[in-house]
């Protein structure tokens, strides 16, 4: 009671009326199997369209289980489901791996500095990995200048040229204003003279003659004097004519270049620049390698990314102002896109990662976009690889890294290429794993690692439908599996288990296999369905008919409600049923609770059955299985609130008329026999409960309910009659 203790104006909420209870969900369904790819641990998750399915365990593929390929019969029931009317479906990975870590696909460079892994398990995982460099813009900058400042390196041309001399040793007249020479060098300003770098150098004589890398002098200058060339800004000579360029890298719009930028100068035909870099490249037109943070020099890689240069070698971009028309571009390889393909190079792209660094401290790096252990529940889900890094690597071995695992005919195509070098990086190594038998089904409970099989599905309280669909392809463990399933249905209570027959299946053994179970909680459906082939190999494939009946449930449920059975309905996207079963083999299976699926004229391909596993004539149909289920779960989910509320006469009422209500609606709505008065009961007083119920803290409720039976047999009697009045 609240308190009052000084005068005043006190509002108190009470309630005047009974809680009511809400009908739980029937028809969320859940399939439990091998698939091509996803978790096998955890909390299953809910998927909503096949579609959904497809991204998180895999496509319709074949799988390949102990080295033999067959079907992927959990995606073929899952994409029939959905197709049949079902919106949600918890999926429960099952696999038979000798170790944990087995079936992983992945893929490292030779120094392990880069390692990229499937994140789970399963052929599937031998995904091809597309790196789309996204610094796709050209960064060169050529500009002509006037005499550069001090210690600027430049490319400089000078024709007429007659204040510099040759070095004694080699036998040509030292030129002057009579004789003046051309050159083309690379030079860097110092003071009031330019010094060639590194000797990089073309000199032409008046007689044509053309010397590469030769030292030249100021007029007067001492043998052995190294490398001066001319006064900066003099011009010696009428005919002279100098000109200065300037080649350099600019800033990316992407960010500022730092030291060891990972680079690609690209080059319209073959190119000898030798004697202005000092590196011979043969016949590449794609150079590979780095720029310094500056932007003015580029170092070729020199661990095979190159052919023919097996050292790194570092030159001056001045000394492309050599060949102006021959260079096309330069693009740094910082930032970039990764595309996920499933089926080799040209297989559809399944995921995509984009703007992707190089560098390893950066918020948008490898091992962090492709975290092994994603912050993000739908990105653990989703995201087909992962990717580590060693520790202390540096943006410039990342790149090297990758180079090493691209794949060399992608990345240097020989003959013509439209699209030009692809940077493809192919994980090996996944595999399904062996066939799953009924231990794996069964699963196991872990907190820790997480539960599997159907252990995982008991955390989830809205599931009313299981199905096991690959088990009826494996004759050795179909048995087994389905007894999984039975006693999984029997601990949650408010489950059915639908039982796939086995292919091509005789009546006889259609009969044996059914005289194993005695169960209310499991319906059996003979004969498999025949439908194109979603996989497009075949016209047609058999499947078992879980997937299709699980869809009519759900299908019913949603359109008419629990109470209605899930029969004389179409099977959508049948063809036909592997087994023609007509009227006299249907009296043999119909008494022993064996559904069968059946082919009208003019009526389409039905579900002609409507029958539980259960002996217990009581509990003979599944629609009443399956509504007093429902009724149970809905009236013991909304009264929840009983508990530990003083057990008297105000409580019995208030839980009566609560029952009460909602059975009315379910009546109102044409669910139960009879009238209002006779179609349900309920009793909650000292008639339900004696003193020592009261003592121990019991409260016991009584609810009765006259269920609708199907018309399974629908009689008309026809006989004949006189005109008489």
């Amino acid at each position: 009671m609240p308190e009052y203790l000084a005068p005043g104006v006190f509002v108190e909420e009470v309630s005047f009326r009974a809680k009511s209870i809400e009908g739980v969900g029937t028809s969320v369904a859940a399939i439990v199997g091998p698939t091509r790819f996803g978790p096998l641990r955890g909390k299953p998750e809910v998927v909503t369209s096949f579609a959904e399915f497809t991204r998180i365990f895999g496509d319709i593929n074949n799988l390949t289980l102990a080295g033999t390929s067959v079907l992927n019969h959990t995606a073929i029931a899952a994409k029939s489901f959905f197709d049949g009317g079902g919106k949600q479906l918890f999926v429960s990975r099952v696999a038979n791996y000798v170790s944990p870590t087995d079936g992983y696909s992945s893929i490292a460079d030779i120094n392990n500095r880069v390692t990229f892994n499937s994140r789970f398990p399963g052929v599937m995982g031998d995904y091809t990995l597309e790196l789309d460099w996204r610094d796709s813009e050209n960064l060169l900058k050529s500009v002509e200048t006037s005499v550069p400042a001090e210690g600027e390196v430049i490319f400089l041309e000078a024709t007429g040229l007659s204040n510099a001399v040759r070095t004694a040793d080699i036998d040509i007249r030292a030129p002057d204003s009579r004789f003046p020479i051309d050159i083309k060098a690379v030079v860097r300003r110092e003071g009031d003279h330019f010094v060639i770098v590194d000797n990089l150098c073309e000199i032409t004589t008046d007689d044509d003659v053309v010397l590469t890398g030769t030292q030249l002098r100021l007029d007067g200058a001492a043998d052995g004097d190294d490398g001066v060339l001319m006064s900066a800004g003099l011009v010696a000579g009428v005919s002279t004519t100098i000109k200065y360029t300037q080649v350099t890298a600019k800033r990316p719009t992407s960010g500022a270049l730092a030291d060891g930028t990972s680079a690609l100068l690209s080059l319209t035909s073959v190119t000898d620049l030798s004697a202005y870099t000092g590196v011979d490249w043969g016949t590449l037109t794609t150079l590979r390698g780095t720029l310094n943070e500056a932007g003015t020099e580029f170092t070729l890689d020199g661990s095979g990314l190159n052919a023919g240069i097996v050292l790194p070698a570092t030159f001056s971009l001045a000394a492309l102002a050599a060949a102006p028309s021959n260079v096309r571009a330069m693009m740094i390889q910082r930032n970039f896109d990764i595309s996920v393909r499933s089926g080799g190079s040209s297989g559809s792209i399944v995921y995509s990662y984009g703007n992707i660094s190089s560098a390893p401290d950066a918020d948008n790096s490898l091992h962090n976009v492709m975290a092994a252990v994603p912050d993000k529940r739908s990105d653990q889900l989703s995201s087909p690889v992962s990717c580590t890094l060693a520790n202390g690597v540096t943006g410039e071995q990342v790149v090297a890294a990758l180079y090493n695992m691209f794949d060399s005919e992608a990345l240097n195509p020989v003959g013509i290429s439209v699209d030009g070098p692809r940077y493809l990086i192919s994980l090996t190594g996944g595999s399904d794993g062996n066939v799953p038998a009924a231990i794996h089904y069964g699963g196991v409970t872990d907190e820790v690692n997480g539960s599997t099989g159907f252990a995982a599905l008991e955390d989830i309280d809205d599931i009313s439908i299981v199905m096991t669909p690959a088990a009826a392809a494996d004759v050795a463990n179909h048995q087994a599996i389905v007894a999984e399933m039975q006693k999984h249905c029997r601990k949650m209570r408010y489950r059915v288990g639908i039982v796939d027959s086995r292919e091509s299946m005789s009546l006889s053994e259609i009969r044996e296999f059914r005289s194993n179970f005695d169960d209310s909680r499991l319906a059996l459906y003979y004969p498999w369905v025949v439908i194109s082939d979603p996989r497009g190999i075949n016209d047609t494939i058999t499947a078992p008919p879980s997937g299709f009946i699980a869809g009519v449930y759900a299908n019913t449920d949603v359109q008419r409600g629990v109470h209605k059975p899930p029969a004389n309905e179409p099977v959508i996207g049948a063809l036909r049923f592997a087994q023609d079963i007509n009227r006299f083999q249907q009296e043999l299976l119909n008494p022993n609770g064996i559904n069968c699926l059946r082919s009208f004229p003019g009526r389409g391909h039905r579900v002609w059955g409507g029958r539980t596993l259960a002996s217990d004539p009581e509990w003979k149909y599944v629609n009443v299985r399956r509504y007093f289920l429902y009724l149970e779960r809905s009236i013991e989910k909304s009264t929840q609130w009983i508990v530990f509320e003083p057990n008297g006469e105000r409580l019995w009422a208030n839980v009566k008329t609560t029952v009460e209500d909602f059975l009315y609606n379910e009546w109102f709505n044409g669910r139960l026999l009879g009238s209002a008065k006779t179609a349900y009961f309920v009793r909650c007083d000292r008639s339900t409960m004696t003193q020592n119920d009261l003592d121990n803290g019991r409260l016991v409720c009584e609810v009765g309910v006259a269920a609708l039976k199907p018309a399974e047999f629908v009689i008309f009697r026809i006989g004949q009659k006189t005109a008489d009045s």
